[in-house]
């Protein structure tokens, strides 16, 4: 994703579909839940809690996959497969910065994508400042610990 933007503390919404990948990897909920748990701190971000990851089975034969996601204090990271097609689609949510080139390149390798497809969206933008934007996301997670920690969430 040559000429990525990167922002000065705003929110970046990486969003990728990818295809061409290992079936192997993405029928394995294990490889899902792996990577989401994994993943956020190989980015610098700070995973609130432990990854959640269902097989899910549709009607037709092929529309099933698995799906999970993790909340990181600064948003979230989800993954959903679709293992018939080499299909998978991913979003990395921060109002921290992150590379999103590298981020990419990670996904590729992480399911064994041939090709990628991907956007970034700019989020938060009606805060005032970077400080501003980062601080009131991470101290709402903060209290969402410390509330669960006490039995009021």
């Amino acid at each position: 994703m040559p000429g990525t933007v990167r922002l000065g503390g705003r929110a970046l919404h990486l969003v990728v579909d990818g295809y061409g990948g290992s079936p192997e990897k993405l029928q394995d909920a294990e490889v899902v839940r792996r990577f989401l748990d994994e993943y956020p701190a190989a980015i610098g971000m700070t995973k609130i809690i432990e990854p959640q990851v269902y097989t899910y089975r549709g009607q037709k034969l092929e529309d099933w996959g698995v799906s999970g996601f993790v909340l990181i204090a600064e948003s979230h990271i989800s993954v959903h497969t679709f293992p018939e097609r080499g299909y998978i689609n991913i979003d990395v949510f921060s109002c921290k910065r992150f590379d999103a080139d590298v981020a990419q390149d990670d996904l590729k390798a992480a399911f064994g994508l041939r090709e990628v497809k991907t956007w970034t969206l700019e989020r938060g933008l009606d805060f005032v400042t970077p400080r501003e934007l980062y601080g009131s996301m991470v101290r709402e997670r903060v209290h969402l610990i410390g509330a669960r920690g006490r039995g009021d969430a």
